[in-house]
């Protein structure tokens, strides 16, 4: 029986790489139904909102979504749509997987970290004051004792389930002393309850020197919203660049995988899209739902893709349009 799975096209690119992913699971036979919705600047010319509620009904029946690149309105006052479906949903956890690529270029080799960013407090929490007379602008950082704890567990959860030998924590608490001791506190009393796993804690600025020296250092990475938000970026540098990396933001009850890279107007309808990030966040989404086998199938499918180089995309340095791309995808599946 198939499962569905409310599918946004987004912005942009969008269209073209989900289309890629539907058609790579379809030649995969993976038992997912699709339930198309959208949101971001496309619904909100069509239809007049950002987030439609037909989209909000389909995510909370569903519980799964994967989602394209969406745009935002700048300076007209629109909060991010991103942001808005995190704290609709509670999704707390924000995980980026950061892995070195055979065949695709980057500085380093052995890279294997991923990186758990907390979701819906911290800086990203929307509580800003704007003082019109004084033209000061105050932001506050939210962080709780549970936010901190749930995301630090998650962290583990995950390093144990996936046999990691370790976690990092990264915070700033010699500075900001409140918000750094919950987050540490955090870390220490969750390590207690998983004696096999190394628990280390580290301070953001040296955390960003060690990830250009040696990223192979770190296994799985823990840290509030901001620091997660610049950090899952520098990763993804580490290993290829947005186009290459998965991304998910997930709760107790919902889960959507997203392409974490942005929209590309300027070569929208071109066919020059990779669908690389998009695709390895279906896969993120296939092992959130138990179908291992297909996800390892569709990894192993891109993986041997991305090693010949005229069968990538210009931005990976081939010629291939994105229909071409996921033509040898699905050629690797049927050999």
């Amino acid at each position: 029986m198939a499962t569905t799975v409310t599918l946004i096209e987004g912005d942009g690119i969008g269209p073209e790489i989900t289309t890629s992913v539907k058609r790579i699971f379809e030649a995969a036979g993976v038992p997912v139904q699709w339930e198309e919705e959208n949101a971001g600047q496309t619904t909100l010319e069509s239809v007049g909102e950002l987030i439609p509620a037909t989209l909000v009904e389909s995510i909370k029946k569903n519980k799964v979504a994967l989602k394209g690149p969406l745009t935002t309105p700048v300076g007209k006052g629109f909060k991010s749509v991103n942001v808005q479906l995190r704290q609709l949903f509670d999704l707390y956890q924000n995980v980026r997987p950061c892995v070195t690529t055979e065949g695709i270029s980057s500085r380093f080799k052995d890279v294997n970290m991923v990186i758990f960013r907390e979701n819906t407090e911290g800086l990203y929490a929307g509580l800003e004051i704007f003082d019109e007379r004084l033209q000061i602008a105050d932001s506050i950082s939210r962080v709780t004792w549970e936010g901190s704890y749930r995301i630090v567990k998650a962290a583990f959860d995950y390093a144990q389930r996936r046999g990691c030998k370790k976690v990092t924590l990264v915070h700033k608490a010699n500075i900001l002393k409140n918000a750094g001791r919950l987050m540490l506190k955090a870390g220490e009393t969750v390590a207690k309850d998983y004696p096999g796993i190394t628990y280390e804690n580290v301070i953001v600025d040296n955390m960003c020197m060690q990830l250009v020296l040696k990223p192979q250092q770190f296994d799985v990475v823990v840290t509030t919203n901001l620091f997660g938000d610049i950090l899952s970026d520098l990763c993804a540098g580490l290993v290829g660049g947005l186009g290459v990396v998965a991304g998910a933001n997930i709760g107790d009850e919902v889960a959507i995988f997203e392409a974490v890279h942005g929209t590309a107007p300027d070569i929208a309808g071109q066919g020059k899209a990779n669908p690389t990030a998009l695709l390895r966040s279906a896969i993120m989404m296939l092992y959130h739902l138990d179908m291992v086998d297909h996800a390892k199938r569709i990894s192993h499918a891109i993986d041997e893709t991305l090693k010949i180089k005229e069968q990538c995309t210009g931005d990976l340095g081939g010629s291939a349009s994105t229909q071409q791309f996921t033509d040898y995808v699905i050629q690797k599946l049927q050999n």
